[in-house]
Formats: C-alpha cells, structure tokens, sequence
C-alpha cells in the first residue's frame, strides 16, 4: 500500500513539472484571467450598486467572488482533453488497463500536479490584481484558509473526476466531443462562474444542489472568501467530500464496463 502512495505523489510531482513547461500558456492565461476578471467586475459591481439586496453581495464580498473565481479557472476541469480521451481513441488505454495501478487514480494524481501549478503563476496573481484594484472582502483569520485549502483541493478532484467519467463514453461512442461540450457549458454555469448559484431562482438553485457542479467552484469560494463560516462551511466541504466518492465509484463503474467492451471489440 505505501508502494502504492508512492507511486501516485510520483505522478502528482511529474503533473506539476509537466505544467511547468508550459510557461507561455500560463502568461497567457494569466492575461485572460485578468481582462475578463474586469469585465465581470464591470457588470457585477453595476449590478450591486444597482439594487439594494443582491443576494447578500455588496461590493466587497461580490468582488471576491469574481477574482477566486477567475483564479481557479485554470485549476477547474472544464476544459481542455483529458489524456484518456486520446488513450481511448487510440487503443493504447488497453496497455493501462495492464499497469500494476488504478487507471482512474492515476489519471487524477497527475491532474492534481498540474492544477496545483496552475495556482501559482495563473490564479495566485489572479487574485492579487483584484486585491490591488478593488479590495475583496476576505477573512482575517487563518480558519478559513486552512478549510479552504481542503476544499479547493476537492473542488480540483471533484471536476477532474467528472470530466473523467464524461470523457469514458469513449468506450462506446466514437466522438465524445459534444458530450464533453455539453459538460463544460451546464458545468461552468451551475458551478457558479456567470453568477453566483444563490442568485439562482429556486427551482435553480435546488437543481443545482442536486449536481457535483457548485462543489468545483461556488462552494470552495465561499469557504476562501469567509463568506460561509463555521459548521455551515464544514457542511459544504462535507458535501465536496460526498461528491468525491460518489463520482470516484462512478468512475471506476464505467471503467469496468468500459474494459468488457474493449476486450469484446477484441482491443
């Protein structure tokens, strides 16, 4: 078992330094992040100073959300092709499935390494840009912090492994493109990144509380940002921890199903 371990923070180092090559994709990123964290600002802020309750947000609190949110753009699963969809098409997942490891644990560990590099070049100045021009609403005491760093960590777990049983349609369909697609606009959009989910309307808000999707992005925000607190906040990365499991069996379902098919196609 601790041969196991070792194996896995191997690939969580190797996905870090991989990323690490890809510096002018950060810089790049890094600009992206920035112009459109202004254009949010820009209608966001007008919104607040519009109304007189929207949705518990003044201009502090609204303007962490914008900004952690532009800084775990980068980290979040949503886009990009997953190695195994490649893997798939070609075949070579059939040598995986040999491997003395967990495919799907594999797969994630060196996701993990890689979105943990993305925060520091990308999401970390990110959010030190909206520091400097609009002075978020953050906490003062280490709490917060230390829970949201836990559940920042399943939020990247928690959309790595979505987009990883998504993308093991594979198995049956020969383009997961739209599939992968259709994850990335209703994900992007229940996780809470156009708006915060509590803006919603009811019937929503409580579908989106039904899906992993706020455990990527709305729910680690507002634990990071101090804006649920207490057991309240340990309730949303209990729930994130629930995600975790539900979507890690999930997969490993699908895997199985997926590996009767490939050997019944002769792969």
């Amino acid at each position: 078992m601790r041969a196991d371990v070792g194996v896995y923070w191997q690939l969580v180092r190797a996905g870090f330094r991989r990323q690490s090559y890809y510096r002018l994709a950060m810089v790049a990123g890094l600009v992206t992040n920035v112009v459109f964290g202004f254009v949010r600002a820009a209608v966001l802020m007008t919104a607040v100073e519009s109304t007189d309750d929207f949705g518990g947000y003044d201009q502090g609190t609204i303007g962490a959300y914008i900004w952690l949110s532009q800084g775990l753009l980068g980290a979040i699963a949503f886009w990009g092709m997953p190695d195994i969809v490649a893997r798939i098409r070609s075949g070579d997942v059939a040598i995986d499935f040999l491997r003395p490891i967990d495919m799907q644990l594999a797969h994630l560990s060196e996701y993990l390494g890689r979105a943990v590099f993305t925060l520091l070049p990308r999401g970390l100045p990110s959010v030190l840009v909206g520091v400097l021009t609009f002075g978020l609403a953050m906490p003062n005491t280490p709490g917060p912090y230390v829970l949201g760093v836990i559940s920042l960590l399943l939020a990247i777990a928690v959309s790595f492994l979505s987009m990883f049983t998504v993308c093991l349609a594979g198995f049956w369909m020969v383009e997961t493109r739209g599939l992968r697609s259709l994850h990335m606009i209703c994900g992007t959009f229940l996780a809470g990144l156009f708006a915060p989910v509590s803006l919603f309307p009811d019937w929503l808000r409580t579908l989106a509380y039904c899906t992993p999707f706020p455990s990527m992005m709305q729910w680690p925000i507002d634990v990071l940002s101090g804006r649920t607190v207490g057991w309240h906040a340990v309730g949303l990365v209990a729930a994130q921890i629930f995600w975790f499991f539900a979507l890690l069996a999930a997969g490993q379902l699908v895997l199985r199903a997926g590996r009767r098919k490939l050997e019944v196609q002769g792969g």
